[in-house]
């Protein structure tokens, strides 16, 4: 419950920033694309970049992710090996050393 809390405080919090950079910033930007110059209104330009950055920071988290889910699998898999060789282990007879 808390957490929710939090995070909804800090979307509302970067709300806030946004619409006071907007209203702030009104004016125009040269944008050059190497292959293209666009102009547009700097909250514009700042959304794009906002948006971009997102979304490249889902893409490495969940690059992240897949590999540990991977790596949770493949210990999985080797626990139940050893599980079976213990258990293998403890059901052979005693021999005693004389």
């Amino acid at each position: 419950m808390l957490k929710k809390i939090g995070i909804g405080i800090l979307i509302l919090m970067i709300f806030v920033i946004m619409l006071w950079f907007t209203s702030n910033n009104l004016g125009n930007v040269d944008v050059d694309l190497a292959f293209d110059t666009i102009t547009t209104s700097i909250p514009i330009a700042f959304l794009v970049v906002f948006v971009f950055g997102w979304a490249f920071g889902l893409l490495c988290t969940s690059m992240f992710i897949i590999r540990l889910i991977n790596e949770r699998r493949q210990l999985r898999r080797k626990l139940r090996q050893s599980e079976a060789e213990v258990s293998s282990l403890r059901n052979l007879p005693l021999v005693d050393a004389d």
